[in-house]
């Protein structure tokens, strides 16, 4: 990760003042410069847009060629997926943990989409890591608000193929073929799936949901739409965002999107989620339900390094169905993680850079926002800094949520609990609340102190 070079394009610095490892890969004539003929702002959008896309084309190489090795996992023991495990020495189990992953939307660099407001760049590929984590943490809220329980992906998940390797059908006019003419592949396209046509409602609102984290400026939940939203807190696209700027931005993304009256987003301050601030939120006049509620808790677990005794708690939050995700990684290598296994974390990895798909086409392709492939890391790899999410879809849900949570923070109370519920309302006003930079604060009662964060992952409380 180098977002450094990347904000140099946006700042209008020229690429050669900030230049990243990814250079090494490129040939001196293609680095040569262009005819004194060229004006110097023109030749300084160029270059950008070069150094943009080689950055995308080493990433896709780099993590096309990794995404593909297969991680291995144990038979002996279950592995915990979104509050669900999964006996792997089982067939049927296997199949049907296959199939759960697949079915999670998968959300990574793109290339080549309309270009972001202030600058040329058309890729995220480098800086846009934490946010499209984000997007899949709040692509597993949606899908849990929207979908019915259990749902899965239709297409079979040994049957799921990149969008580069589907072959598209060439058509000729009527007046050339003939009565036995056949179609002959190209090499781009993509049919519908038979599961897809048999699961026709489902697959319409999958669809709808993946549309809505498009490279376009119209998405609400896009690329584009979260660096507007982060420049409220003052990040810009090229700059590094952490799992807590990424956490305030989700919650003006859905605060501001027009498809889900019915949810909202609260973040935690302090590690503290006031259950005032939370009843205000979801509360609509009688005879209306509560509205249903993704909670996102930004936390830091450790100082430079992960605390291993918060491992244990992190898996027990990883086995409540009610819990979404964590928005986390490795330093400065963001990361969704999903699950574990024994003592090792399951990921989704937004790394590998594909190209920008068009939704505006009809049965546009969902391939691409799929991974079939499950990864895993230690958690002593783990970077403190993280953003962790739940869902509740009522009431009743909130309070069972508040009961399962607090259980499992009961594990960690022997060092600090990692987050905790508090009656009342916050101090600040959550609409303008950001999180304070390179300084995270510990605040309990009448109790301060300040902790340099300013070479780590975030700005957060620390633990």
């Amino acid at each position: 990760m180098n977002p450094s070079a990347a904000s140099a394009r946006c700042e209008g610095r020229s690429p050669e003042d900030e230049l990243i490892d990814d250079w090494l890969f490129l040939s001196s004539d293609s680095a040569s410069p262009p005819s004194p003929e060229v004006s110097r702002s023109q030749e300084t959008e160029d270059r950008g847009q070069l150094k943009s896309k080689l950055i995308s084309a080493w990433n896709s190489v780099k993590y096309g060629w990794s995404l593909k090795q297969k991680s291995k996992f144990s038979k002996s023991s279950a592995v915990i997926m979104f509050g669900q495990s999964y006996e792997l020495g089982d067939h049927d189990e296997k199949e049907r943990f296959r199939r759960s992953f697949a079915s999670r939307l998968w959300l990574t660099y793109r290339r080549g989409f309309p270009q972001l407001e202030g600058c040329s760049l058309t890729t995220d590929s480098g800086w846009g890591c934490v946010l499209r984590t984000g997007q899949m943490l709040l692509a597993q809220g949606l899908l849990l608000h929207l979908m019915p329980p259990g749902w899965t992906w239709s297409v079979s998940p040994h049957a799921v193929k990149d969008d580069m390797d589907l072959p598209a059908i060439r058509r000729t006019d009527g007046a050339e073929r003939g009565p036995d003419a056949k179609e002959e592949p190209t090499e781009r396209g993509r049919k519908l799936s038979l599961g897809s046509l048999l699961d026709r409602p489902m697959e319409a609102t999958h669809r709808r949901v993946a549309s809505w984290f498009a490279d376009h400026p119209t998405a609400p939940f896009g690329i584009h739409q979260l660096v507007e939203l982060g420049k409220s807190s003052g990040k810009k696209a090229g700059d590094w965002y952490g799992p807590s700027i990424a956490a305030h931005i989700l919650r003006k993304a859905v605060a501001a999107s027009a498809d889900l009256p019915n949810l909202v987003v609260y973040v935690a301050q302090d590690c503290t989620i006031y259950l005032e601030d939370v009843k205000r939120l979801c509360e609509q006049p009688f005879p209306q339900p509560w509205k249903s509620v993704i909670i996102l808790v930004p936390v830091r677990l450790g100082g430079q390094d992960l605390n291993p005794s918060y491992i244990t708690c992190v898996k027990k939050l990883l086995t409540l169905q009610c819990c979404i995700g964590i928005i986390g990684g490795k330093p400065k290598h963001s990361l969704f993680f999903v699950g574990f296994q024994d003592d090792h974390v399951l990921y989704l990895d937004p790394h590998y850079c594909q190209p920008t798909v068009d939704i505006a086409k009809e049965n546009f392709p969902l391939e691409s926002f799929h991974c079939k492939y499950p990864r895993k890391m230690s958690f002593s790899r783990m970077d403190p800094s993280c953003t962790i999410g739940f869902y509740a879809k009522g009431q009743m849900d909130f309070e069972s949520l508040c009961t399962a949570v607090n259980e499992a923070l009961s594990i960690s109370a022997e060092t600090y609990p990692m987050f905790i519920f508090a009656e009342g309302k916050s101090q600040e006003e959550e609409g303008t609340y950001t999180p304070p930079n390179n300084i995270a604060y510990i605040q309990r009662k009448t109790e301060r102190r300040s902790v340099d964060t300013s070479s780590s992952m975030d700005e957060f409380v620390l633990l």
